[in-house]
């Protein structure tokens, strides 16, 4: 069906040796610009620096924001539309929010306010009705799911720097951590405690530079069938799970999270995000997604090039005191989100250790500060 030659990230033209590098000398610049807070009466959340939201101590509560790119996902949507004659940008305008949104809440905060910004390629892009009010539609049911206001956004047209017919999509969301016991940014995280894996709805939406690169081996690219009755273009383009609503009402059942992390970008890499010297032992690996599993195989990718790219079946890691374990699996269930209580933390050097598929990632296999 394919080639037999490995297919990796760096060569679909993602390589984040030589991304990360200017992350950190972003975050090192931006740092020197929190004492600009002070003027205000206000201060940042050290901890927050490098974490997936930054977080500002304005008194009585926190508020957290962050920005978020959708990336490449738009292009299977316009591939898929030739193809099909349908629209898949409801699903996409989801995928945009659920960017932002799983990352603010890492950090304990509550999701209240998102704006949208949709670049165009053109003017044009915005006359195809079918497809424009598939992505306001989608949008606004977005936010119902994880109850935020839409505040509002940016539509400019920018021929020259997106291509015509393309769209590039972002979404920016401010939340509050209110009250200030929400916080959570890895104080509380250490030995004892247990690692809780929510299940992804498919790929989400990182790592389709490598998903797309793959339709162009298959000889039926898109339209080649995974499973019966489910094609690859359809499986990329399941919505991205939306996790606030498990956060929520996890604060509702009286689970305060020692840490979050949203597995994206990296892949389960992201499990070692704090800085922090410990050792992430996984004992429970969730089942792969049929698109993940079909990506794994016909890139003829190992596990560990996969595990350090993809979802590979696990969308967001909630750290929890052990006691409280079985009972966030639980929560999420009740969300509609399949869970595992998939590991420990324990004391010891900074690793994740992956133990049914013999992985090991180090500190050296991460840098995001």
């Amino acid at each position: 069906m394919s080639s037999t030659a490995p297919l990796t990230y760096d060569q679909a033209g993602v390589n984040y040796d030589l991304i990360d590098p200017l992350k950190v000398t972003a975050q090192r610049a931006a740092a020197a610009t929190a004492s600009h807070l002070a003027g205000h009466g206000f201060s940042e959340v050290k901890a927050s620096r490098g974490e997936s939201a930054y977080v500002v101590d304005v008194g009585p509560f926190y508020v957290a924001s962050i920005v978020e790119c959708l990336g490449t996902k738009t292009l299977v949507a316009d591939e898929m539309a030739k193809l099909t004659g349908k629209s898949y940008f409801a699903g996409i305008a989801q995928d945009t929010i659920a960017m932002a949104v799983n990352d603010l809440i890492t950090v304990g905060a509550t999701p209240l306010v998102v704006q949208a910004y949709w670049a165009a390629g053109g003017s044009d892009w915005f006359g195809d009705a079918q497809r424009a009010q598939a992505l306001v539609a989608g949008w606004k049911a977005a936010c119902d799911t994880c109850q935020v206001a839409w505040g509002g956004g940016e539509t400019p047209a920018l021929a020259g720097i997106v291509e015509d017919g393309r769209i590039d999509l972002a979404a920016s969301c401010t939340g509050l951590i209110n009250p200030k016991e929400r916080l959570s940014v890895g104080d509380k995280l250490g030995p004892g405690d247990a690692i809780v894996l929510l299940a992804s709805s498919g790929i989400h939406a990182n790592g389709l530079s490598l998903a797309r690169k793959l339709a162009e081996r298959l000889p039926q690219g898109y339209l080649t069938e995974i499973e019966p009755g489910l094609t690859y273009g359809e499986a990329l383009l399941a919505p991205t799970a939306l996790y606030s609503p498990v956060t929520e009402a996890l604060w509702k059942a009286g689970i305060a999270p020692h840490y979050c992390a949203n597995i994206t970008g990296h892949g389960w890499r992201k499990l070692l995000r704090h800085p922090s010297a410990l050792t992430y032992r996984i004992h429970t690996v969730p089942p792969k997604t049929a698109v993940l599993d079909f990506i794994q195989k016909q890139a003829g990718q190992d596990d560990r090039e996969a595990y350090s790219t993809l979802n590979m079946g696990a969308g967001f890691a909630i750290f929890v005191k052990a006691a409280d374990a079985e009972r966030t699996a639980q929560v999420a269930r009740d969300c509609g989100i399949d869970a595992w209580v998939a590991g420990t933390v324990e004391a010891g050097e900074k690793q994740l250790l992956i133990e049914p598929l013999g992985i090991r990632f180090s500190e050296n296999d991460l840098h995001l500060r």
